[in-house]
């Protein structure tokens, strides 16, 4: 039985969301004619409470048609130094739109308001260039699944709005946040100028995202979508899986995060492990002592067929997801004893 803890991107399709895709009525998208995709569409913008919404290949493709619909060349992106957009996405901020980037050092990838209102580089100054676009994720990958507070999210939206700079969530794994704090989508909606959600991560759809804005903003961000090459014919298959996800995944997210907390009790009662990053939603990332790299450490689960990712040489990083189970993790604990 192999217990694969690398991220929650390695996910099956369950029964239900097979059969969903099995029996989706499609057509072809660029044309406006899947049936499936424009579904899905509607259902996600009604959800979060904006006008329209664009399927995408992956979120790193929602993510960089955000930044290009919002931006123009030899403006600059506002965000966390270990950001999504900025640290896992191939330099696409600079290869796509010509933007630089203002890095902060937030709290766990968290950056707050202050942060953000004395980075604004003022618009009169020719020799900087003209800040445009706050990002901010949620919840934060490499801060280890940590969430935002909503106030600190409602009082960026001021400083942005204050200074006419745009206002974009990567919501890679917004619906953990939202289970976790209790939060409507509507709400995270009703902040932001753009969003992005992933449907192939905690949800466990095969593949795709979705951005979401108003309907200029997704006009716009079709044709660079279609420009970036991401025009879709008959992919309502995909489509079907991702409302099947957000119909029936996202409530389920509970039990992932309530096994990385068990994971980190685990964790705790073992002489090698130095500290435990807080687990705030489904990821565990911990150190271990300096006797123990994490490629040997790594290397050992592996023989009992456990899987991992190291983030540094001491660093471990586990997901917990759709396709752990409870007696999956009762064979975890027995091996981690014996390591």
């Amino acid at each position: 039985m192999m217990i694969d803890l690398r991220s929650d991107t390695v996910t099956r399709p369950t029964p239900g969301m097979l059969d969903a895709m099995m029996h989706a009525k499609v057509g072809d998208d660029v044309f406006g004619e899947d049936p499936a995709i424009n579904d899905l569409e509607n259902y996600a913008a009604g959800l979060f409470n904006k006008e329209a919404a664009l399927f995408c290949t992956s979120g790193t493709q929602a993510n960089q048609i955000a930044v290009k619909a919002h931006t123009q060349p030899g403006d600059e992106v506002i965000l966390d130094r270990l950001a999504h957009i900025y640290y896992y996405e191939g330099g696409g901020v600079a290869f796509h739109s010509g933007c630089s980037v203002c890095l902060l050092e937030g709290d766990r990838g968290r950056i707050t308001t202050r942060q953000v209102s004395e980075h604004i580089n003022p618009a009169d100054d020719p020799h900087r260039p003209l800040s445009r676009l706050v990002c901010i994720e949620n919840t934060m990958n490499k801060g280890g699944g940590a969430i935002y507070d909503f106030d600190e999210l409602i009082a960026i939206q001021h400083v942005c709005r204050e200074n006419g700079l745009k206002y974009h969530l990567d919501g890679a794994r917004l619906f953990n946040a939202i289970v976790e704090t209790g939060r409507k989508p509507a709400e995270f909606g009703n902040l932001f100028d753009s969003i992005s959600i992933c449907l192939s991560k905690g949800l466990g759809a095969p593949v795709g995202s979705l951005l979401l804005g108003d309907k200029d903003f997704i006009l716009k961000a079709r044709r660079i979508r279609k420009v970036f090459g991401g025009g879709m014919r008959q992919a309502g298959f995909l489509a079907a899986a991702g409302k099947y996800a957000l119909l029936n995944h996202v409530d389920r997210l509970r039990e992932d995060h309530r096994r990385a907390r068990q994971i980190g009790d685990m964790l705790k009662k073992l002489p090698f492990v130095t500290d435990i990053v807080p687990i705030d939603t489904n990821m565990i990332f911990f150190h271990l002592d300096d006797s123990v790299p994490s490629d040997t450490f790594l290397a050992k689960l592996r023989e009992k067929d456990i899987h991992a990712l190291a983030l540094s040489p001491q660093v471990v990083r586990f997901v917990t997801h759709l396709d752990i189970t409870d007696t999956m993790l009762e064979t975890l604990d027995k091996e981690l004893k014996t390591l």
